[in-house]
């Protein structure tokens, strides 16, 4: 079932910007908009939040290096997605490329550091 076209999240919001049609953009106003993809990039957002910073059952230094570890790789994949997107990628392909990017940095995080602690887990609590 896809919500998207239904009108039960369709609602009346406060808009910075919003497009008026052809006459171009608007500021500050109330607009009709399906708040679906707001609630759904909230949600991700805030819940990438929450694992990322979710405290361990034994929290020390050693796993605050790991999460240093974990949050500069993501950082740095961003970074290199976002670079390799500016040169390479297009018009409105661009924009999906920027949505997606949004989402990257907890993505990432969570992968990595979940990684490396199931490595100094497998390694009796070394990490090479």
């Amino acid at each position: 079932m896809c919500l998207q076209n239904t009108d039960i999240l369709q609602t009346k919001v406060f808009a910075l910007f919003y497009n008026v049609g052809i006459l171009g953009t608007g500021f500050c106003g109330i607009v009709e908009n399906n708040v679906l993809d707001e609630i759904a990039a909230i949600m991700t957002i805030v819940g990438g939040v929450f694992i990322m910073f979710s405290k361990e059952k034994n929290e020390d230094e050693f796993i605050a290096s790991l999460r240093l570890n974990a949050l500069s790789w993501a950082v740095l994949t961003n970074c290199a997605i976002l670079l390799f997107a500016i040169v390479f990628v297009y018009d409105f392909p661009f924009f999906w490329v920027l949505v997606g990017n949004m989402f990257t940095i907890p993505i990432i995080f969570i992968l990595r550091f979940y990684w490396l602690l199931h490595c100094v887990s497998k390694n009796n609590g070394e990490y090479d």
